[in-house]
């Protein structure tokens, strides 16, 4: 048997995303399906949809879901249908990494997350008869439902806005988790966050969780570094209009104490590193324009200011406690992620797409 839904499906590299008709198959045994009430819209979706090189055609993603559990696989315990539930990223549970709480960093991440299969090799997903390249992080939500698995589904509370909660899932995890837990940023310090986006912003509500002092956000759009102050940051940026490290430095004398980049982009991270404080720590999250890009830093200068240079996969938290965390900060008006996100229908998913590359909007949640 199978499921009938629709979903986003990518065919071109680069080209629109058109609402087709899919089938998915019966939850395996450790499998959820998910009927989904809002996705979001993430970076990564469309650096995999630009290249269609490791998701091959017909590929769904979609990698902020929530939604609403309607069938559980046989030895699932975690959730129950009726459950509400955030999918985040996928993690194996059994190698090294998972066992030292470090999933994000688990030896199969990318398989798992990027494949577009199973761990098995199979897909779930097929449209008329072809099969499609979906399981992306473990869901593939662009759709109306979604088969997600149980490592990678996170219950919440069902008084919370259900539709809005799946960027708690990836983008706004890996901010204002980067910040909590893998920099783990001190009260009083300061923090430069380079690029003012979802994951940005987020980093910016992070740090005023931490208690940081000085929060610096470099941004080119006004109307984000706007939202940035709104948010806590203390300081904004455009980094276009002079000298990063001139600015930075004009704030923070000595340089900060730490420094996050979302752009991914080389000159934009080799230009943060004279804004560093001796025995700083720079964190980097953003996913560059080309797989193959690469930086070049002044090894010197790394060494002799005891520099720390940390890549990070979402917030390295543990989602099953991160989630509800972010969620009851939220529902307690301590975190309020919600004024990023512009809801629009999961059929206009390419005017959404559109919108965010723009700037038009934050964050776009999609309502099937």
């Amino acid at each position: 048997m199978s499921i009938s839904a629709r979903a986003a499906v990518a065919r071109i590299p680069s080209g629109p995303l058109a609402m087709e008709a899919i089938e998915i198959e019966e939850p395996r045994e450790d499998e959820i399906l998910v009927r989904i009430a809002g996705v979001g819209l993430c970076h990564t979706d469309l650096v995999f949809a630009e290249h269609l090189g490791i998701m091959k055609a017909p590929a769904i993603f979609g990698h902020e879901g929530s939604g609403v559990v309607e069938r559980v696989g046989s030895a699932v315990t975690k959730v129950a249908p009726g459950d509400h539930v955030v999918a985040t990223f996928n993690s194996c549970g059994t190698c090294g990494r998972c066992d030292e709480g470090h999933p994000a960093y688990c030896l199969s991440f990318a398989p798992l997350n990027y494949g577009g299969r199973r761990a098995d090799g199979t897909s779930a997903v097929s449209i008329d008869g072809e099969t499609a390249s979906a399981h992306f992080f473990g869901q593939s939500s662009f759709a109306t439902h979604a088969l997600v698995n149980e490592r990678n589904a996170v219950a919440i509370d069902r008084s919370l806005p259900l539709e809005l909660m799946g960027p708690l899932g990836c983008g706004i995890q890996t901010g204002a988790g980067s910040i909590i837990h893998a920099l783990a940023c001190r009260t009083g310090s300061s923090l430069l966050v380079v690029g003012g986006g979802a994951v940005g912003l987020s980093a910016v509500m992070g740090a005023v969780l931490q208690g940081c002092s000085t929060i610096i956000v470099a941004e080119p759009k006004p109307e984000r570094r706007a939202m940035a102050l709104e948010l806590g940051a203390t300081h904004v940026l455009d980094p276009s209009a002079h000298s990063l490290a001139d600015c930075v430095r004009a704030i923070a004398l000595h340089g900060v104490d730490y420094a996050f980049d979302t752009t991914g982009l080389s000159h934009v991270i080799e230009a943060t590193v004279p804004c560093l404080a001796a025995h700083a720590s720079f964190g980097l999250v953003g996913v560059p324009p080309r797989f193959e890009d690469t930086i070049s830093l002044a090894i010197n200068r790394l060494v002799s200011a005891g520099i720390t240079v940390m890549g990070i996969i979402e917030g390295d938290v543990q989602p099953d406690d991160f989630i509800p965390h972010m969620a009851a900060l939220y529902q307690q008006g301590r975190f309020p992620f919600d004024r990023l996100i512009t809801r629009y229908r999961l059929d206009d998913i390419n005017q959404a797409i559109a919108d965010q590359h723009s700037g038009k909007c934050i964050k776009a949640v999609m309502i099937p």
